[in-house]
């Protein structure tokens, strides 16, 4: 087993970063955090390799400026695998790249059945990569010598995987396709926080009336301010269905809110008066939460045929000739279209409908220009068939 060390100061940084800045190439850039171990999502390791310079490990938690690092590979392309995932960490500490070349993407655009980058690694290159540790608690210290290895490898072979899936590409023609897909990761804002994220509680369908609402918000917000005070993953101190089984008890008394035997999770019992102060501020609050929020989703393609006869039709032509010209492609149809895109342009469709009123709002929903030129003229064609379809026919939509 190879030993690595984890660079935890500033002087360390410096000297990684010079050595990195004379490599040759791309980088390969790769994050552990500790999801469901930790409130925030924050990197606790960051690996970065590059040829002629070697595999870095850097341990965020100890060292508070990336600019060296940054300074040093920003202006060339940074590999990910998943960079969507990655990209939110790098940047809170400052590390942002120029451009991506996504390993991951970059297979499911080229049909690979399987996208995890153990899969893609032995895919193209016939080496097997253990994947022990993805799921563990990278904020644990100091890190295990196997973990640090496993660190290292999910980036030494990442360049290499790169060159293999880059001639994969160009051979497909889809380099474009996959350049397109690279820039809107890159440029994809960040969600607007809700402005209901308790109503996200899991089995909060089952709770009824306003004030009960009132109460499960109120438990959320106490077991969210004790998780960011704890620097713990909610569900880990009280889980979502111990907090809507308080809430579905009613407990008349402290005494009682104990002795729900569903109310479990290892902060259950230990922080009773928090849990119990939280149900007696949410049964007094005077702003009660509405049983619904307005909301843009659309119904579920199931409900179409009585809400929107016409979208159900559109729908049932459109899909399975998106679906078509994926195969057609090589790749899953949800790549090459999203669902959600699809349903929103049946059920709310231009008024006349052409390659090209149907490029705009594809367009307008977020499809990049690749995937507009894919589909735009295969949907409007299946969206005049279907003015033309008995309406009784065609399979249920799911």
């Amino acid at each position: 087993m190879s030993e690595y060390t984890v660079i935890e100061d500033a002087a360390g940084l410096g000297a990684a970063s010079q050595s990195l800045a004379s490599g040759v190439g791309p980088v390969a850039v790769d994050v552990e955090r500790a999801s469901g171990f930790r409130y925030s999502q924050r990197a606790y390791l960051i690996q970065v390799f590059r040829r002629e310079a070697g595999v870095f490990l850097f341990d965020p938690s100890t060292i508070e400026d990336f600019s060296p690092l940054q300074e040093a590979i920003g202006d060339v392309e940074w590999v990910f695998h998943a960079a969507s995932q990655d990209l939110p960490s790098l940047r809170e500490r400052g590390l942002e790249p120029r451009e991506i070349f996504d390993t991951e993407l970059g297979a499911r655009l080229l049909g690979h059945e399987r996208v995890g980058l153990g899969a893609v690694v032995e895919q193209t290159l016939g080496i097997v990569l253990a994947k022990a540790h993805s799921a563990a608690d990278w904020s644990t210290r100091p890190l295990p010598a196997s973990w640090l290895e496993y660190a290292a490898l999910d980036v030494e072979h990442l360049i290499d995987v790169r060159d293999k899936l880059v001639a994969e590409l160009e051979e497909q023609g889809k380099t474009e396709f996959a350049r397109q897909e690279f820039e809107a990761v890159l440029s994809r804002l960040p969600k607007p926080p809700r402005d209901d994220p308790w109503r996200r509680l899991s089995g909060l369908h089952t709770v009824r009336g306003r004030r009960s609402l009132a109460v499960a918000r109120a438990l959320w917000q106490a077991r969210e301010d004790y998780a960011r005070e704890q620097d713990v993953a909610p569900g880990r101190l009280v889980p979502d269905r111990a907090l809507v089984a308080a809430v579905l008890a009613d407990p008349q008394s402290k005494q009682a809110l104990a002795g729900i035997k569903e109310f479990n999770g290892r902060a259950s019992r230990t922080q009773l008066d928090r849990w119990w102060n939280a149900i007696v501020a949410g049964r007094e609050s005077t702003e009660l939460p509405p049983d619904r929020v307005p909301s843009d989703t659309l119904p579920p393609p199931r409900a179409w045929g009585d809400r929107n006869p016409d979208a159900d039709r559109r729908l049932k032509a459109a899909r399975p000739a998106v679906e078509a010209r994926a195969e057609d492609l090589g790749m899953p149809t949800e790549n090459l279209l999203t669902p959600e895109t699809l349903r929103r342009v049946a059920w709310t469709p231009p008024t006349e409908i052409t390659a090209a009123s149907v490029s705009t709002v594809l367009a307008e929903l977020g499809a990049r220009p690749w995937q507009i030129d894919q589909t735009a003229q295969v949907i409007a064609d299946s969206f005049v068939a279907s003015l033309n379809e008995d309406p009784e026919a065609g399979e249920p939509t799911s």
